[in-house]
């Protein structure tokens, strides 16, 4: 399957250059995705609002949306269905994701997430030690960034601490467009069975994790099958780490390219407006995955005919000048931070925004009060991002710590 319409991603260029440049000829583009599929990208902050608030009426999730993956257009090993056609909650349309989102939903309030400050600012404590220990030269990403969400959400959900680790390393086999097709199909598999079996372990002996809770909830109250239990554990732990992960990672970036920033975030506690401001200026979601038109619709202009797939660019809508102005390209926490869409809009809202605020407020304080000397031990223009439209950010960030580091 080919098709004569731009590359997405475009060879040899950044993601985000390559929709920067697509958004200067429409707000919405049809763009060819790897194994020459088509569907559509929203680049605007106008596109992307008008389709997040027609979710569940003139856009669903369901991949039984999408014609092209039923009637042979899209061969049947393109790597991306181990992503488009998961069975989780995100993939849920109308009454089922209200049902399934409701339940999870109780253990995200702001108070209940607020609750949880303690154990956050303990565990980012006892990874800053080791930190510190390592001393100069030591890679943020896999001593820090990427251990304080693993840890958070794993602990809530009840995963045990030597599974983590598969569990990262599935998330960036199945996220990556680089992936082989026969590899993202075991990888899902693998991941799958894995939480099968978690939910298994819970139902044998139940703790205070939400995983046992949700298990409860299917065992008593019959209010969801097994199957979609492991749909929710998919995205939570999936999601649930992998976007707080490269904020933490674009937050260091930012702060080191913009050392004025840093001042400003210190003089006035700042902490909440630079992770507003990440968000913003580098979302760590590129691309959602697809939302599919239930009918012919117009969006910011364009149309775009029923059945067709559509990805919401979350990283160029926080950079565009019609929202953020002349200043949209310029990282300044003291921007107003009202009115975004750093966590969705609409009846998608996420879920975890607070408690990704929380661990992002917590983690990056701490790594600055902790090292206030941080510098980054690499050129800016050769850090690794993670080759992926779906979620991308650092993969590594050596530093040096400097000499107050305590």
């Amino acid at each position: 399957m080919t098709t004569s319409l731009p590359p997405f991603p475009a060879p040899g260029e950044n993601p985000l250059d390559t929709c920067l440049r697509l958004r200067e000829t429409a707000p919405v583009v049809e763009v060819e995705f790897p194994g020459g599929v088509p569907a559509y990208l929203a680049l605007t902050d106008e596109a992307v609002r008008q389709i997040l608030a027609g979710d569940n009426r003139t856009f669903a999730r369901g991949p039984e949306h999408w014609p092209a993956l039923h009637d042979g257009s899209i061969p049947a090993d393109w790597p991306l269905r181990a992503i488009v056609e998961g069975d989780h909650l995100s993939l849920r349309d109308g009454v089922d994701h209200r049902r399934l989102r409701g339940l999870v939903g109780k253990a995200f309030t702001p108070a209940r997430v607020d609750a949880m400050r303690p154990r956050i600012q303990q565990i980012v404590d006892e990874l800053l030690d080791g930190v510190v220990a390592a001393g100069d030269g030591v890679d943020l990403v896999p001593a820090y960034t990427e251990v304080v969400p693993m840890a958070v959400i794993c602990e809530l959900f009840g995963v045990p601490e030597a599974d983590r680790a598969r569990l990262r390393g599935w998330t960036a086999t199945l996220l990556a467009h680089t992936t082989p097709p026969e590899q993202a199909f075991a990888t899902q598999t693998a991941l799958m069975a894995y939480l099968h079996d978690l939910v298994a372990s819970k139902q044998r002996e139940p703790g205070a994790d939400l995983t046992s809770g949700l298990v409860a909830a299917r065992d008593q109250d019959d209010k969801l099958t097994t199957d979609e239990l492991v749909g929710v554990l998919w995205l939570m732990l999936v999601a649930g780490h992998e976007t707080t992960v490269h904020l933490l990672g674009y937050a260091i970036v930012a702060l080191a390219a913009h050392p004025d920033q840093l001042d400003l975030v210190r003089a006035g506690d700042r902490w909440d407006d630079l992770v507003e401001e990440t968000l913003r200026y580098r979302h760590s979601v590129m691309m959602t995955s697809f939302r599919y038109t239930l009918a012919d619709v117009t969006v910011a202009g364009v149309p775009v005919p029923k059945g067709n797939a559509v990805g919401v660019v979350y990283q160029s809508t926080g950079l565009d000048p019609a929202k953020y102005g002349d200043t949209a390209d310029r990282f300044d926490v003291t921007r107003p931070h009202t009115d975004t869409l750093s966590f969705g809009h609409g009846p998608r809202y996420c879920i975890g925004a607070p408690l990704a605020r929380l661990e992002g407020r917590i983690a990056l304080a701490s790594l600055y009060r902790r090292v206030p000397d941080l510098r980054l031990a690499i050129d800016p223009d050769t850090i690794p991002y993670s080759p992926s439209f779906f979620t991308i950010g650092p993969l590594s960030l050596p530093a040096t710590l400097g000499t107050t580091a305590s």
